[in-house]
């Protein structure tokens, strides 16, 4: 009996210290993220006294992801949701929504950097929010949120400070190597087509011209109609060129389609332009994907 006792001692023992454990960790501030980018963005940023929860799963598309209600519940009781804005998010803008009128304090990336609108005269003029494929455009974006992180309750601001430095510092590194690579690409074969619309802002920054996309218009939601593809392989025969670039969020049957439509030597080369992969993928994290975007493009339009 005495075991009996000294074992439900310990027991119970462990269960308090495991509740408190938990409560521990559900006292931390939670900042909830939309996409995955942002995600790795925000935990580049903070340190682990701060909970951070990235609702669009790796390999997603931004535009028509969706959440479950469980997800939604979690959203909006966030200490501080963060979305990418500009219309990216279609698939949940409602919950975003519903979380401000809930009182959530909320930042938007869209805000904190200069718009372009869209390239493709379909989307109307529409804001293109693929602002992340120029690097100095996610350097605005850590420079407008790290004071929201900091004015937190439960974060530690000098972690951010801290942290923020030195992720900004790889930013700056990984702008500089892009500037350079794609320096090399000779002005004439610096001409992109993708199956969407998605580099208007490294176009701007680097020099490039968009050609055209399959799919037209500023979402992956279209659809591209016989006359589309038609245009698009006039401007491709006429613009030279020789490689076309297919998102991995995407499939690439379209793109490939496009390449024996225009009877030409095209190659087909996947980047990962709107969604991180997961660790064993090619792109897990911001940087990375970066990086290996450039590469590829260089690689691709270099002669």
């Amino acid at each position: 009996m005495r075991r009996l006792r000294i074992a439900a001692a310990l027991l119970l023992a462990a269960g308090v210290l495991g509740g408190c454990s938990a409560t521990a960790a559900d006292e931390r501030p939670l900042v909830v993220v939309s996409t995955n980018i942002l995600g790795d963005v925000v935990s580049n940023l903070v340190g682990d006294d701060v909970e951070v929860v990235t609702l669009m799963r790796p390999g997603a598309d931004p535009h028509s992801f969706e959440i479950s209600a469980a997800e939604a519940a979690r959203l909006r009781s966030a200490d501080l949701v963060v979305s990418n804005g500009l219309g990216l998010e279609e698939g949940l803008q409602q919950n975003l929504d519903a979380a401000a009128e809930a009182g959530v304090a909320t930042f938007v990336a869209g805000d904190a950097v200069e718009v372009l609108p869209y390239t493709s005269t379909d989307a109307g003029g529409a804001d293109d929010p693929h602002f992340w494929t120029d690097p100095a455009q996610t350097i605005a974006v850590v420079d407008a949120l790290v004071p929201v992180l900091k004015g937190m309750g439960g974060v530690d601001a000098a972690t951010v400070t801290t942290r923020a430095a030195d992720y900004r510092e790889a930013l700056e590194a990984l702008d500089a190597d892009m500037t350079a690579a794609f320096a090399a690409i000779p002005a004439a074969q610096r001409a992109l087509v993708t199956n969407h619309h998605v580099f208007g802002y490294l176009a701007d920054r680097f020099g490039f011209r968009v050609v055209g996309a399959v799919i037209p218009g500023g979402t992956t939601l279209a659809a591209p109609s016989a006359s589309d593809l038609a245009n698009l392989v006039s401007a491709i025969e006429e613009a030279g060129v020789r490689t076309i670039f297919a998102e991995s969020s995407q499939p690439d049957r379209l793109v490939r389609a496009l390449a024996e439509e225009a009877d030409i030597d095209v190659t087909v080369t996947e980047l990962y332009t709107e969604s991180l992969t997961d660790a064993a993928g090619g792109a897990p994290d911001y940087l990375t994907m970066m990086r290996v975007n450039m590469q590829r493009i260089a690689t691709g339009l270099s002669p």
